[in-house]
């Protein structure tokens, strides 16, 4: 089987330095906010070119602290594409405020700024472009839309660290970013993790005080807050792993361009668009296909794993029964939930494995057995 993910290689490559990273904090004794959590942030906030980074324990909290710390509550709206993880609208759930969709832009998968446009209401308070796949969203055109409004801007990060529009990182470009370092992202952790980013100092300090049971200093309560701080072990780790990122990302790169090339000539398969001045990540290589159950079972039988990100877009959810959104509501989120399919990706990925994973999706497709 050659699996969509394999995190054992990446370990056996650094286990020396990751083995004694994690060694080092258990004979220090100091496993919350020690040594590795205020470098990490320094580290961080270096590579990603802003003032902030601010370690938290998930992905998911980055986007609440995030609307926690722009005063986002019942009655504000905020827009956000139906095509992502239910992280994003959690995060709105939770802070009472409305999520309020906008389709996604079909070549990229990202919301569509105009799309964007048709829904802004006196109500909206903030904007959540998601960079699926490790894919940049079109941040300028956003940013046009917001900045005039006074529309707070939150970038959903989780799966596009080093992603970049031009030199700028996502997660520089608008008020907030927020980032997950769940194990399988580009950059992860050994168990859960989160970063929020930003260039405004009131909005760091007001994070720092949510993720700390919302108090400046320990003991000092000024509102409600969470516990949500990064770990230490998980710093460490994350330290080890930060210099090799963008040779990770460069090779992913690498296996995409492979990809992309074999995949031309595979008819009824639609590869993924990379924008000029656009730096695409490649937290995953998705596909379109018709008929994308039988082919991803026809790729299972042959020995290749694949995924599908993600198969019902959020405005069709259980949990969101009540915004009274059904079937026909965005439907470039919902012909593409029935269409795409992510196949094996990793830097450790060899020519050979990037072979046969083409080999049986060119089979798959053509919907004969794979030998």
């Amino acid at each position: 089987m050659i699996p969509i993910l394999d995190l054992t290689e990446q370990y056996r490559s650094l286990k020396a330095e990751l083995d004694a990273a994690v060694i080092d904090v258990m004979e220090r004794g100091q496993f919350i906010m020690g040594r590795n959590h205020k470098a990490l942030e320094e580290e961080l906030a270096a590579y990603l070119g802003v003032r902030h980074a601010l370690g938290l324990n998930s992905g998911t909290d980055a986007l609440h602290l995030a609307l926690r710390a722009l005063d986002i509550g019942p009655g504000d709206e905020v827009i956000t594409t139906p095509f992502t993880f239910a992280a994003t609208t959690e995060a709105i759930g939770i802070v009472g405020a409305t999520p309020v969709f906008a389709d996604i832009d079909e070549a990229s998968y990202d919301i569509d700024p105009a799309a964007i446009e048709r829904v802004v209401t006196k109500r909206t308070k903030a904007i959540i472009p998601v960079h699926l796949y490790g894919n940049p969203a079109d941040m300028d055109a956003i940013v046009a839309i917001a900045r005039p409004r006074g529309i707070a801007i939150v970038e959903d990060c989780a799966q596009s660290i080093g992603a970049r529009i031009g030199e700028r990182m996502t997660g520089a470009i608008g008020d907030i970013g927020a980032f997950s370092f769940f194990p399988s992202k580009n950059l992860g952790a050994y168990g859960d993790a989160g970063l929020i980013t930003t260039n405004s100092d009131a909005l760091a300090a007001r994070i720092r005080s949510l993720r700390a049971h919302g108090g400046p200093k320990k003991y000092f309560h000024e509102e409600l807050g969470v516990n949500s701080r990064l770990d230490e072990i998980q710093a460490a780790v994350l330290r080890v792993k930060l210099p090799h990122l963008d040779r990770w990302i460069e090779k992913r790169r690498s296996i995409a361009r492979r990809y992309t090339a074999a995949l031309a000539s595979v008819p009824r398969v639609a590869t993924p668009a990379e924008r000029p001045g656009f730096r695409h990540v490649y937290h995953q290589y998705t596909v379109r296909v018709s008929d994308r159950d039988a082919v991803k079972q026809r790729l299972a039988d042959a020995g290749v794993q694949t995924m599908i990100y993600y198969p019902v877009p959020l405005h069709l959810q259980p949990v969101l029964r009540s915004l009274g959104l059904g079937e026909g509501a965005y439907p470039r989120s919902e012909r593409a939930a029935l269409e795409i399919l992510s196949i094996p990706m990793y830097p450790e990925l060899t020519e050979g494995q990037q072979d046969q994973v083409v080999a049986a999706l060119r089979a798959a497709v053509a919907g004969e057995a794979v030998a």
